[in-house]
């Protein structure tokens, strides 16, 4: 397959290599990045540039790697007049992402409790393959929390009411309709508010260590600063927004026939914007994500009691404010600028973060002038990284960058490589106190499974499209 070097950091595959392209494909990689991409990443990119209604180019972001239908690290905008909404470009795990509080707690004050604080996070949020929170809801509730998500917690005593200005679209998507929703979906979600998951989903307690700090004056701004300890928290709408994809994958593979919609992969099944079908699936998406919401929302409220506990002070006398909370699998409509004018676009962010610059209406006002944080997870091993979008970003990816380091060997791959047992040995080696509620799915998750973390943010930086202000060094990690 053709793929020419546009620029250091970005690469073209134009759209006469494929049959059916309606847009070229751009990847945003280093050389070595780019090469380490598996053949599925340009298969599955071109494929999505096929698409109809498809803007500008399909994007892939570097930590790029075969996902379902679309790359993970996928990111395409479709006309909201004549596009497709697809699940497989938002993800089964519909809203996975990142949470990220602070405390005015130090390194010092932390350290010498790690290990009793990641015990009692661990026994407080339930983690692994089929967990069950601790809370016990009604259909009623469930559905409310679809409607309503942080709204919901925050009047059920689950957080704060300055909690919702420091998420995307303050933790609540208008327009979520729960009768949308499947019973099967409503089944497995009911019990899996506060929950963590399994696979790359983590708690974990961090530094910003002052060689870490890159930018000191927007560190500040954002509420970091040296020696700090802060949680980040990495979920999703679980087995309930799995459920919801699976069923509209089911929908969309009749509706396509319906509407003569030709797909060169099956796991790109899709559906008119405005179709009923297409419209059907926004609007259980959007009780998914507003779920998701929820769901971190009521983990930060168990981690706010749980350092209330350790420490025997209250979580607003320790700073505990969330920085920001940023969705990486989802679909939402925004105003891009296309070819000069303004036009409202169906975006579809596959393990993708959402990255605006300064000054954007969506964004709190407390964010205005920095542009909107960023919270890019890394493996459990290597650090995390928070970093802010620039303006850049608007004209060049639709305002999206990554969201983590990238897969570079399957689950499977890494089990045969190292056992959960010696990561965890190794980890420890290293000051990571970690629990996992499978030694399994540790392994599955060790580092060298993982692209470099610091190169897949340095590209995007480069590139200009977002901007490091700090990584984080793990101390302490709940793995599902």
């Amino acid at each position: 397959m053709e793929i020419k070097k546009i620029s250091d950091y970005i690469w073209e595959i134009p759209a006469t290599e494929k049959e059916g392209m309606r847009v070229p494909a751009r990847i945003y990689a280093t050389e070595k990045l780019l090469h380490e991409m598996d053949s599925g990443v340009f298969e599955q990119i071109t494929n999505v540039a096929c698409l109809p209604g498809i803007q500008k180019y399909a994007y892939c972001m570097p930590d790029g790697h075969q996902g379902y239908g679309f790359p993970i690290g996928g990111v395409a905008a479709f006309s909201k007049e004549d596009g497709v909404i697809s699940p497989g470009g938002i993800g089964f795990d519909i809203n996975c992402g990142m949470r990220l509080i602070r405390t005015d707690l130090t390194v010092s004050e932390v350290l010498p409790r790690i290990r009793e604080l990641v015990d009692l996070l661990f026994k407080t949020v339930p983690a692994g393959v089929g967990s069950k929170g601790l809370m016990k809801l009604s259909v009623e509730e469930l559905k409310q929390v679809m409607i309503r998500g942080v709204d919901w917690c925050i009047e059920s005593g689950f957080g704060w009411e300055r909690d919702r200005e420091r998420i995307e679209e303050n933790g609540r998507i208008s327009g979520a309709d729960p009768s949308k929703v499947s019973e099967k979906a409503i089944s497995r979600g009911i019990s899996q508010l506060g929950t963590l998951g399994s696979g790359n989903h983590y708690l974990e307690v961090q530094i910003a260590t002052p060689e870490n700090i890159f930018d000191k004056s927007m560190a500040k701004a954002l509420g970091i600063f040296e020696n700090q300890a802060v949680i980040m928290v990495h979920c999703g709408s679980r087995g309930f927004g799995h459920q919801v994809g699976s069923d509209y994958l089911r929908i969309f593979d009749t509706a396509m026939k319906k509407y003569g919609i030709v797909v060169r992969d099956r796991e790109l099944a899709c559906a008119p914007f405005n179709s009923p079908e297409g419209q059907d699936y926004f609007k259980a998406m959007k009780c998914a994500a507003n779920m998701a919401f929820a769901n971190r929302q009521v983990i930060v409220h168990r981690l706010r009691e749980v350092f209330s506990e350790v420490f025997r002070r209250e979580p607003e006398d320790m700073g505990m404010d969330i920085v920001y909370d940023v969705a990486h699998n989802i679909a939402k409509i925004e105003t891009h600028e296309v070819d000069g004018v303004e036009k409202e676009l169906v975006v579809h962010r596959k393990g993708s973060t959402r990255c605006f610059g300064p000054g954007r209406a969506e964004l709190p006002e407390i964010y205005r002038k920095t542009g909107q944080p960023v919270i890019i997870g890394g493996s459990m091993e290597t650090g995390s990284y928070l970093l802010v979008g620039t303006e850049k970003a608007m004209s060049e990816t639709f305002g999206s960058t990554m969201h983590g380091s990238g897969r570079t060997m399957s689950r499977a791959a890494a089990k045969k490589k190292v056992t959960g047992s010696e990561i965890k040995k190794k980890m420890e080696e290293e000051g990571i106190i970690v629990k996992s509620t499978s030694m399994t799915g540790l392994a599955e998750e060790a580092g060298f499974a993982y692209k470099n973390i610091s190169e897949v943010v340095d590209t995007m930086e480069m590139a200009g499209v977002s901007r490091k202000v700090v990584r984080l060094k793990p101390i302490g990690n709940i793995k599902g």
